[in-house]
């Protein structure tokens, strides 16, 4: 499954349906098929996923690569490269921050 994030404020942020989820999930919202983070809900939706991404940074701090995970779980039971949380989110961030710049909602599943 994909979700795309969207809004008027910048171009579409696409994900995994288990990636857009555990986003949903740190942004404070039910992981559900169609959702909106409204124009209100922006800035603590920012604050989540930045602390997020900092606690990520922290995680992998002194760790060297050779340590650090070369695959993980993708939905199936497959697996795929590692990427971390950072990666995966700085996107969405960026996203959430034109929106609340511009003043306009962020959606998916629409």
């Amino acid at each position: 499954m994909i979700v795309i994030f969207q809004s008027p404020a910048s171009g579409d942020v696409i994900m995994f349906g288990d990636v857009a989820q555990r986003m949903m999930k740190l942004m404070g919202k039910e992981p559900t098929d169609k959702g909106i983070v409204t124009v209100e809900q922006l800035p603590g939706a920012i604050a989540r996923i930045k602390a997020a991404i900092e606690e990520d940074k922290q995680q992998r701090t002194g760790r060297s690569p050779e340590d650090r995970p070369q695959t993980e779980k993708a939905e199936g039971g497959s697996s795929r490269p590692y990427v971390s949380l950072t990666q995966r989110a700085v996107p969405l961030l960026e996203l959430l921050e034109w929106s609340l710049k511009k003043k306009k909602p962020v959606v998916w599943g629409v």
